[in-house]
């Protein structure tokens, strides 16, 4: 899958990167080119294998549409682009498959939950295609990759049985980490959505590596968390409250474009009933698929004209009755972009 372009990612690789936004959503885009394409693994099966060329420029996005899901077109799209510094543009429906990987909190209570939710788990899963994928890890004080990415749910189901760990230390960003690094051994598919669901009571207090850390290298990857809080409660000022979660824990899904889950509340808490109802998570798998079925790629193929060193911008514009959404930014029909990228010429300093 294309990486989309991060300030913060790719600026200690590539030259003259940045993104800023307007009133307007005014996205600023500098990637400098390589010499050569960057090569990825050859095509093995059915697996649509992807070589990444920086004349590609990708961001993820959110479309509304009233006619539903997977609809849009890129016949549809709108292009006002006076200067010509795009020679065209590019457009996936990101949902047809994913390679999913379920991160598991198996310190204090959270087995029973987490036990009698596996069959919605992996039918979320099942719902996306033959050519997805699932892989599952397991952590209290430390993560463990328990099965390694597969088309096979048997072995994923397996790994929702688990013993609790508990009276050890909790270390859910470093869960994160490892989560993120297991898609190093997929192959890059242009129309893979890669995805990860953590599940935690968001307590962390023996995680080596920082939340940012995790958020720059999902961005890179392209990887998007579902965060789904199961949460412990306090008393507060004479009343029970939801235990704050580490911090940096919601943002893993919202600074990655993916969505965060708190999961029931004090009453439910209070009452043994309205807590089995709360903690089944079939609604909460149901509306990330529905977000993932609302995601599309979308593309420029820089021309000529982006590479004379100056700021050019340009509008994409969405048919009536569509608007998308470009990371958190609001819905619009329209949203303007400006490209400023280096000549061919220059070279990329390191």
């Amino acid at each position: 899958m294309l990486p989309a372009l991060q300030s913060k990612t790719i600026s200690s690789t590539l030259s003259a990167a940045f993104l800023r936004v307007s009133a307007q959503l005014l996205f600023a885009i500098a990637c400098a080119f390589v010499s050569a394409p960057v090569q990825a693994q050859e095509p093995t099966g059915d697996d649509e294998v992807l070589t990444v060329n920086t004349d590609l420029l990708v961001f993820p996005i959110r479309v509304r549409d009233k006619r539903g899901a997977g609809q849009l077109t890129e016949r549809e799209l709108l292009l006002k682009d006076d200067d010509k510094v795009t020679s065209g543009l590019y457009l996936y429906s990101g949902a047809d498959r994913v390679a999913l990987v379920f991160a598991l909190d198996e310190s204090g209570s959270l087995r029973e939950i987490i036990s009698q939710q596996r069959e919605a788990a992996l039918g979320l899963f099942g719902r996306f295609g033959a050519r997805s994928r699932v892989a599952v890890i397991r952590f209290a004080q430390r993560p463990l990759l328990v099965t390694p990415f597969g088309r096979d749910t048997t072995t994923a189901s397996e790994a929702f049985n688990f013993r609790v760990k508990a009276n050890q230390h909790t270390a859910i960003f470093d869960a994160a980490a490892v989560a993120v690094a297991a898609f190093d051994a997929l192959p890059r598919v242009r129309s893979e959505r890669r995805i990860i669901i953590l599940i935690s009571d968001g307590l962390d207090n023996a995680s080596t590596v920082k939340a940012n850390a995790i958020i720059n290298a999902a961005l890179q990857k392209q990887i998007s968390f579902y965060v789904i809080h199961l949460p412990l409660f306090q008393p507060r000022d004479g009343r029970l409250a939801v235990r704050p979660a580490a911090k940096g824990f919601r943002e893993l899904a919202e600074k990655t474009g993916g969505k965060y889950f708190l999961v029931g509340n004090v009453a439910a808490a209070l009452s043994p009933s309205e807590s089995r109802a709360s903690n089944d998570l079939t609604g909460i798998f149901r509306a990330i698929e529905d977000d993932l079925r609302s995601q599309y790629l979308l593309g420029f193929y820089a021309g000529e004209g982006a590479r004379d060193g100056r700021s050019h911008r340009f509008r994409v514009s969405m048919p009536a009755g569509a608007e998308y959404q470009v990371e958190a930014r609001g819905y619009s029909r329209t949203h303007e972009f400006s490209v400023n990228m280096m000549r061919r010429e220059q070279k990329v300093i390191r």
